[in-house]
């Protein structure tokens, strides 16, 4: 029998991906026609640690939005309820453990399940408010592909799409120019936008992090086709590669009155060393946040909605503490705490580190 008169919650917390609106879109749908109510917490938690920033979500209010990139609930990548920074009169910052009153708000406002869509760092918030009693579906969203349990997240093909488009751009640039172009692409500790992106576009050197690289041969291998008549190149490189001696390229951002550890430089970082070692003018390009942005792709748009309407499913069925996961054909519901236990790496045995090999890509290695 299907319950009746259900009250949800949805958060989008973060680094925004493309197809976070399309899930919007679908929670909202697939809840209305079964006479339920969503409500969207803005800004990751902050809607539920301040009601001010909760919001009825009409079907009248999502029309159209699958097609937009962001999310009309905004997100942060700051607001852990469990680590909050408190602010006091004096400008002194301390961090406070505020799920108590996230729990309280809840249960105040009768909500029945809590949507939390995210990349690991949000669905361990959310694990960890399921262990406190709260019922909690988990959608998968991350450019970075880097969740166990789901073949694929959404927010991926988006990415991989905008910086192939880059790489084809930057080939006409290098050609023109007889130019070494690094390209730094994100991806955190995964490389998967790295080398599927540079698989499409045509990149002569991929440097991921599951597979720590030697300059030495990069520079051969620019070198090589530098001799065999190609006087420009393309280097694309994840930011979380690193060099055989496992340093990582970091730099270090202040927050909260906390120190925080960001990937980024190291395109800069090789360009340097490519030049220095085989005389070539080098460039480097950080392509950021751009990866983040723009509408979905189809692949995206429909991945996200077939995320939604199963999380209204799976809240039907009463599969709490679960993630929805991509297990093709299918979409099923996989134990929270079991997708985020472990990152997905690109795993070295695979068809497309296979594939790289065998057109010669230098990997590094």
């Amino acid at each position: 029998m299907t319950p009746h008169n259900l009250r949800i919650v949805i958060s989008t917390g973060g680094g925004d991906a493309p197809g976070l609106n399309a899930v919007i879109r679908a929670v909202v749908l697939a809840a209305d026609k079964r006479g339920w109510e969503v409500f969207g917490s803005r800004n990751g938690y902050q809607g539920l640690l301040d009601t001010n920033h909760l919001v009825r979500l009409e079907p009248s209010e999502v029309f159209g939005i699958e097609q937009m990139g962001g999310t009309i609930l905004g997100t942060t990548n700051k607001g852990n309820p469990f680590e909050f920074p408190v602010s006091s009169l004096t400008g002194e910052v301390t961090i406070r453990d505020l799920s108590p009153r996230v729990m309280e708000n809840f249960k105040r406002l009768r909500f029945d399940a809590f949507i939390a869509v995210g990349g690991d760092g949000s669905l361990n918030i959310a694990r960890r408010f399921a262990e406190l009693g709260m019922p909690v579906i988990g959608i998968p969203k991350t450019i970075d592909n880097d969740l166990s349990g789901t073949v694929i997240t959404f927010g991926l093909d988006t990415a991989c799409v905008t910086a192939t488009e880059a790489l084809d751009k930057l080939k006409t640039t290098a050609r023109s120019h007889e130019r070494i172009f690094v390209v730094e692409l994100m991806g955190r500790y995964a490389g998967w936008i790295a080398l599927e992106s540079g698989l499409a576009g045509g990149a002569d050197v991929i440097l991921i992090p599951e597979i720590p690289y030697d300059i030495r041969i990069v520079a051969e291998k620019i070198l090589d086709i530098d001799v065999h008549g190609r006087k420009h190149a393309i280097v694309v490189v994840a930011e979380g590669a690193v060099p055989i001696d496992g340093k990582l390229t970091t730099k270090n951002e202040t927050e909260a009155g906390r120190q925080e550890v960001v990937l980024g430089g190291i395109a800069e970082r090789i360009a340097k060393e490519l030049k220095d070692l085989t005389g070539k003018d080098t460039r480097h390009l950080v392509l950021g946040h751009l990866q983040r942005g723009g509408s979905p792709t189809r692949f995206d748009r429909l991945l996200g909605t077939r995320f939604g309407a199963a999380a209204i499913r799976f809240i039907e069925q009463g599969y709490f503490d679960t993630m929805v996961a991509l297990d093709p054909p299918t979409v099923k519901a996989v134990p929270l705490v079991d997708a985020v236990s472990r990152m997905k790496n690109v795993p070295l045995d695979g068809d497309t580190i296979q594939t790289a090999r065998d057109l010669s890509i230098c990997l590094g290695d």
